[in-house]
């Protein structure tokens, strides 16, 4: 089996070979137009010089029109060359073999160094894979043909119509890559079945073109130019597989492929050709026509006084395109510059009277030409300061953390735009730009500590026109603080157990004492018992648990230096400490003061003394609270400290250990 050959391998040079010849037959008539233009050169331009001579003598001056030195803003050209494709070594490897080109361009140089050029090319380059897809098979081929549309901008070095014109591009094309249509057919037969090509056909890709050239003008509108153009595109895949499937030839994708292309060919250039322009003679002077006078317009709004008015001059006009002068006057005084707009601020109120004349120069020796606008009438209104009244705040009177409305009434006149503002001395104003308006009390500072206090917060409310006249007014809020209550940790105690742990007394005298220095504050402790003790303790009775549990609590903040004189216990007023115990009954939130976590560190226990969150429910809660407030919801009845028998036992336990 052969591989596909190559068919009408001189296809394209035949087309080459009668570009070639159709620009030589175009080429010579025009040199041997241009040698005989070049005998007859002397003569003309005597002729030229004299006739610009005379017509400079007659009509005594003159220049030269606009144009270019040869015509050259449009040109159409046909050219031929040779077309070159690298080889590509990926997959199967295709090599392109060199072939002709020709086609036919058109260009535009609409600037002077810069053209646009469109191009048509039709190049011959058959493929042949450099290896073949099985084994014992010849390599694979086949005949392809590339059209190419391009644009590209021309960047020259010598201005439009110049003799001689190099110049470089880079541009875009559309490369159409077709294989032959005996290629299509061979490659769905059944004798080529072992290429596995049934898919073979035509694809697209777009492309970049960059390269140069020299354009040479042998005579008016004929020149000659040779260029060389080189090309980045992806490797066309003709439709094949990207991947060695099947043992099928393939073309992998997305492959770049550089080409190049020397060509020659011919130009035919047209265009407009620079002319000798003569200046007429001098004529008598003639008038230039009456001026507009055109409108006055002061547009739309209240004129108020004291604030700029600007009336604008509409319509006014010179046919003859000369610049106009304008004159304004306000009640008959002469004001402002020379502008098409007047800006003048009114002192009073009443009608003001605005005049405007334009004038413009005539021709040399004529009078100036004058125009009026009409007369305009401006009603000035009367300007007022603003005015506000009625501030108030409801209520006026307010706990810390709730709102108040507030409330002032505004005047202000027609002639002025009004802003409004509050200011509070302490807490902060919501849209506070608005007479209407709610002060929040969160953010007024109370000093710490368990003290119950107040405070009256004076709030401005404050009316300001554009003009920068103000008015104000003032009222107050008294805001009440209670303090809030201080939770600490529960004091924890084993089952069974009325000890204060090691871990309850670091909460006792090391968080507890040093806040309740604070005189302002009493130290609240409700005492409980879990369900699930024993009914017998070391100590008394398990109904009775929840009192022990709070009375040594109470020793350990009270019995300072104990029996011994050595014990590390606090000193606390007793009168300060207010204790109930309510058993099994649980109604405040569980804080387990734990040691070993994030918020203390672990301590050391005695046998028996250490616990856990599973006993959560044998505590004793700790508060401050402030005095004359609202004690916690679990605390049901103050027990008295302050019995013989309470004293007895406090003194018993002296500072537990």
């Amino acid at each position: 089996m052969k591989a596909i050959s190559h068919s009408n391998r001189s296809f394209s040079w035949q087309r080459v070979l009668l570009a070639a010849g159709v620009a030589v037959a175009l080429l010579v008539p025009a040199m041997a137009q241009n040698a005989q233009a070049d005998k007859t050169k002397p003569a003309k331009a005597e002729k030229v010089k004299a006739e610009k001579t005379k017509a400079a003598t007659d009509a005594g001056a003159g220049h030269w029109g606009p144009g270019d030195q040869l015509p050259d803003k449009y040109e159409f050209g046909i050219f031929g060359g040779v077309s070159l494709f690298e080889s590509r070594l990926q997959g199967l490897g295709e090599h392109f073999h060199n072939g002709g080109a020709f086609g036919a361009k058109g260009t535009e140089n609409f600037w002077k160094f810069v053209g646009i050029e469109e191009s048509y090319t039709f190049r011959e380059n058959n493929i042949t894979f450099l290896n073949p897809n099985q084994v014992g098979l010849p390599n694979y081929g086949f005949g392809q043909r590339l059209m190419g549309f391009g644009v590209n901008p021309l960047f020259y070095f010598t201005p439009r119509g110049s003799k001689w014109r190099p110049f470089v591009t880079i541009g875009i094309a559309d490369f159409d890559f077709r294989p032959t249509n005996g290629a299509e057919s061979a490659a769905q037969s059944s004798s080529f079945s072992s290429f596995g090509a049934y898919s073979l056909k035509g694809t697209s890709e777009p492309a970049m073109t960059y390269g140069g050239g020299i354009k040479y003008h042998f005579n008016e509108h004929w020149s000659f130019e040779v260029d060389g153009r080189a090309s980045f595109s992806l490797n066309p895949t003709f439709g094949l597989a990207s991947t060695p499937a099947l043992g099928n030839v393939y073309i992998p994708n997305h492959q770049p492929l550089f080409g190049l292309v020397p060509t020659a060919g011919v130009n035919y250039h047209w265009g407009h050709k620079a002319a000798w322009i003569e200046t007429p003679k001098a004529e008598a002077p003639k008038d230039l026509g009456a001026l507009v006078g055109g409108t006055l317009s002061a547009g739309g709004g209240t004129l108020c006084q004291g604030k700029s008015v600007t009336v604008r001059s509409i319509g006014a006009s010179d046919p003859a395109g000369r610049g106009l002068v304008y004159k304004w006057k306000v009640d008959g005084q002469p004001t402002g510059g020379n502008s098409p707009e007047l800006s003048f601020t009114p002192d009073h109120t009443g009608n003001y009277k605005v005049e405007l004349e334009v004038e413009a120069p005539n021709s040399p020796g004529l009078p100036v030409r004058t125009a009026a606008a009409n007369t305009l009438s401006l009603g000035v209104q009367e300007y007022r300061a603003p005015t506000v009244s009625s501030c108030q705040a409801v209520p006026a009177e307010l706990s810390y953390g709730d709102s108040a409305k507030l409330n002032a009434s505004t005047t202000g006149s027609a002639c002025s735009t009004l802003t409004f503002k509050w200011t509070a001395s302490e807490g902060s104003v919501a849209d506070d730009s608005s007479p209407s308006a709610t002060f929040d009390s969160k953010p007024v500072r109370f000093d710490q500590g368990g003290k119950i206090q107040a405070k009256t917060v004076n709030i401005n409310g404050k009316v300001t026109d554009d003009r920068g006249a103000s008015a104000s007014c003032d009222t107050a809020v008294k805001v009440n603080y209670l303090p809030p209550a201080i939770r600490f940790g529960d004091l924890i105690f084993s089952k069974g157990s009325a000890r204060v742990n090691n871990c309850g007394k670091r909460i006792l005298l090391d968080e507890l004492a040093p806040k309740a220095a604070d005189p302002d504050y009493d130290i609240v402790l409700v005492g409980h018992y879990d369900g699930d003790e024993s009914p017998k303790t070391k100590l008394q009775k398990a109904n009775a648990l929840d009192k022990q549990r709070t009375l040594n609590a109470v020793a350990v903040l009270t019995g300072g230096a104990g029996k011994t004189g050595k014990a590390t216990c606090a000193n606390v007023d007793k009168t300060r400490v207010k204790a109930d115990w309510t058993g099994d009954e649980q109604i405040d939130e569980k804080q387990p003061g734990l040691c070993g976590t994030s918020a203390r560190a672990a301590s050391k226990e005695r046998r028996g003394s250490a616990v856990s969150t599973a006993d959560e429910n044998r505590r004793v809660e700790v508060w401050l609270v402030p005095k004359g407030t609202k004690l916690p919801a679990g605390f049901k009845d103050a027990k008295d400290l302050s019995t013989k028998d309470m004293q007895r036992e406090l003194k018993k336990l002296g500072c537990p250990r």
